[in-house]
């Protein structure tokens, strides 16, 4: 391993591999096939406290940093048991609450979604306005001490897995007469909330769901946070979303790679394993090469937001998410090549990798937006959208 971590960060990578590889990826997969839950290996991975590793320790966390959670992400996904939900529960959900809710509301929430005894979904796409913050309809209106939320969200993961439902949404200022950004937590069982699935063909245990608020009323502590910070604690929760999309790709990458190597050095065709023929070995080790420069990144983007350096964080935790994605997506494809014709076997696993790490490409944000944000904010050219 080249990044430059620290002993105590090392030792908490080989104790979630450990715990990830008693379950693997026969677990996994069965549980994704057969329509079930990955619950056991999300509740021993909450009661081992890796869920929290990053929250404060007055809460029940761990009091380490995103990039300690990064850590958990990655390892389960070497490991064969990518759990999607903790790129959105522990990640966004805890992040957001740790920093900007009130105290009453981190007394609620963060002790259970350190233990992974609550579980948080994340709503900001809509069909019309995709991510676009300042394009969303879902409306937050005042109602005495109520607020009244109306509105709908698309493709959220693992809404039937969930507690609540951290939703991005919008409020009207008082001041201007506009609407800005404002985070809402709407529990899964409240009155006018529905979600129905979205079939893909992705096999995974986390489900797509389109949302619809229909005049949920929620009590006036279901605004997380300050009214005027909407937009701040928008960009601290995606961050991190973006952090640990990269390590979860990067970590599949990973996993992808072990599996082809394994491969080329024990099967032979000639006298030699297969491995040892360069038409195999190159592509192998360029994409190990991409994963590790990918994996420098995502730490590079995990030290800047635990530092505290937003912007610094943002352009890194997009440069990251980028170069995993690419990384991930190259691995598995240059695994099932190695694999030959085993490389479209239910066996081996790798055929139901390559719809799911396709998706990095596309979210939690597409390549082109990245590129949009580095062009713009790094290169600083003109916005072009």
């Amino acid at each position: 391993m080249i990044l430059p971590e620290s002993e105590e960060r090392r030792a908490l990578r080989a104790a979630v591999r450990t715990l990830g590889e008693k379950y693997g990826p026969d677990y996994y997969l069965g549980r994704a096939r057969s329509g079930e839950k990955t619950t056991e290996l999300w509740q021993a991975v909450g009661a081992l406290g890796y869920l929290g590793v990053h929250l404060p320790v007055e809460y029940g966390g761990g009091g380490g940093g995103i990039g300690d959670l990064a850590a958990v992400c990655e390892e389960l996904a070497v490991a064969g048991c990518p759990l999607l939900l903790t790129v959105v529960s522990p990640a966004i959900a805890g992040t957001v609450i740790s920093r900007f809710g009130t105290d009453e509301q981190r007394q609620r929430w963060l002790p259970g979604l350190a233990s992974g005894e609550l579980t948080f979904a994340f709503a900001i796409t809509e069909p019309d306005a995709g991510s676009n913050a300042h394009r969303l309809t879902t409306t937050g209106t005042r109602d005495g001490d109520q607020w009244v939320l109306s509105g709908q969200k698309t493709f959220i993961s693992g809404v039937d897995e969930a507690d609540a439902v951290l939703v991005v949404g919008r409020i009207r200022d008082d001041d201007t007469g506009r609407l800005k950004p404002a985070l809402f937590v709407v529990p899964t069982d409240a009155t006018g909330f529905s979600a129905t699935l979205i079939e893909t063909d992705m096999v995974a245990p986390a489900k797509q769901f389109a949302l619809f608020f229909d005049g949920v009323r929620l009590s006036g502590d279901a605004l997380v946070g300050s009214p005027d910070a909407g937009l701040i604690q928008l960009f601290a929760g995606l961050n991190p979303e973006r952090i640990m999309a990269a390590a979860f790709a990067t970590g599949t990458a990973r996993h992808a790679l072990n599996k082809a190597a394994d491969y080329a050095r024990a099967r032979q065709v000639w006298d030699v394993p297969i491995g040892a023929h360069q038409a195999i070995a190159h592509p192998l080790a360029a994409t190990h090469i991409d994963v590790e420069l990918a994996r420098l990144m995502t730490h590079r983007a995990a030290e800047l937001y635990d530092a505290g350096d937003d912007t610094g964080a943002g352009e890194a935790a997009n440069m990251a998410k980028y170069a995993a994605a690419e990384a991930a997506i190259a691995a598995v494809d240059h695994a099932m090549q190695t694999h030959g014709g085993n490389g479209f076997t239910t066996a081996y696993g790798l055929a139901a990798m390559l719809v799911s790490v396709r998706l990095s490409r596309t979210a939690p944000v597409s390549r082109e937006m990245v590129l949009n944000f580095v062009a713009q904010h790094s290169l600083g050219l003109p916005r072009s959208y």
